[in-house]
Protein backbone atom coordinates (compact mmCIF):
# COMPACT_ATOMS: atom_id res chain seq x y z
CA UNK A 1 0.00 0.00 0.00
CA UNK A 2 1.39 3.39 -0.93
CA UNK A 3 1.73 6.25 1.49
CA UNK A 4 -0.79 9.04 1.66
CA UNK A 5 -0.20 12.74 2.18
CA UNK A 6 -1.40 12.31 5.77
CA UNK A 7 1.09 9.45 6.33
CA UNK A 8 3.96 11.70 5.24
CA UNK A 9 2.74 14.57 7.40
CA UNK A 10 2.40 12.27 10.42
CA UNK A 11 6.13 11.47 10.19
CA UNK A 12 7.61 14.75 8.97
CA UNK A 13 5.23 17.41 10.21
CA UNK A 14 4.90 20.50 8.05
CA UNK A 15 6.51 19.98 4.65
CA UNK A 16 5.85 21.41 1.20
CA UNK A 17 3.57 19.69 -1.31
CA UNK A 18 6.39 19.04 -3.81
CA UNK A 19 8.39 17.12 -1.21
CA UNK A 20 5.31 15.13 -0.19
CA UNK A 21 4.68 14.23 -3.83
CA UNK A 22 8.31 13.14 -4.33
CA UNK A 23 8.22 10.97 -1.21
CA UNK A 24 4.98 9.29 -2.28
CA UNK A 25 6.28 8.83 -5.84
CA UNK A 26 9.44 7.16 -4.50
CA UNK A 27 7.40 4.05 -3.73
CA UNK A 28 8.83 3.89 -0.22
CA UNK A 29 6.82 2.37 2.59
CA UNK A 30 5.78 4.18 5.73
CA UNK A 31 8.36 2.15 7.66
CA UNK A 32 11.08 3.20 5.21
CA UNK A 33 10.11 6.84 5.70
CA UNK A 34 10.29 6.40 9.48
CA UNK A 35 13.74 4.87 9.17
CA UNK A 36 14.90 7.61 6.79
CA UNK A 37 13.71 10.19 9.33
CA UNK A 38 15.73 8.41 12.02
CA UNK A 39 18.83 8.41 9.81
CA UNK A 40 18.36 12.09 8.95
CA UNK A 41 17.96 13.26 12.53
CA UNK A 42 19.46 10.56 14.79
CA UNK A 43 22.11 8.80 12.72
CA UNK A 44 24.57 8.51 15.59
CA UNK A 45 22.04 6.51 17.61
CA UNK A 46 21.44 4.14 14.68
CA UNK A 47 25.17 3.67 14.10
CA UNK A 48 25.63 2.95 17.81
CA UNK A 49 23.04 0.18 17.44
CA UNK A 50 25.20 -1.32 14.69
CA UNK A 51 22.58 -0.71 12.00
CA UNK A 52 23.88 -1.02 8.43
CA UNK A 53 24.16 2.20 6.47
CA UNK A 54 21.07 3.05 4.43
CA UNK A 55 20.65 1.72 0.91
CA UNK A 56 19.90 3.73 -2.21
CA UNK A 57 16.15 4.21 -1.71
CA UNK A 58 16.70 5.15 1.92
CA UNK A 59 19.46 7.59 0.93
CA UNK A 60 17.09 9.24 -1.57
CA UNK A 61 14.44 9.63 1.14
CA UNK A 62 17.01 11.10 3.51
CA UNK A 63 18.00 13.63 0.84
CA UNK A 64 14.35 14.61 0.44
CA UNK A 65 13.66 15.10 4.14
CA UNK A 66 16.88 16.63 5.44
CA UNK A 67 16.65 20.37 5.89
CA UNK A 68 18.42 22.37 3.24
CA UNK A 69 20.35 25.57 3.77
CA UNK A 70 17.09 27.48 4.20
CA UNK A 71 15.73 25.06 6.80
CA UNK A 72 12.61 23.74 5.04
CA UNK A 73 12.01 21.19 7.80
CA UNK A 74 12.37 21.95 11.47
CA UNK A 75 14.91 20.01 13.48
CA UNK A 76 12.82 17.58 15.53
CA UNK A 77 15.01 18.25 18.57
CA UNK A 78 13.68 21.81 18.48
CA UNK A 79 10.04 20.68 18.39
CA UNK A 80 7.87 19.55 15.51
CA UNK A 81 5.58 22.34 14.31
CA UNK A 82 3.47 20.15 12.06
CA UNK A 83 2.47 17.01 13.88
CA UNK A 84 3.32 14.22 16.25
CA UNK A 85 5.48 11.13 15.94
Amino acid sequence: MSMTRQDVLSILGRVDDATIAEIIASGASLEELREAWAWAFADEALMSEGRPLPGTRMANLIDLIQPDEEGDLADPAQGNPGGSH
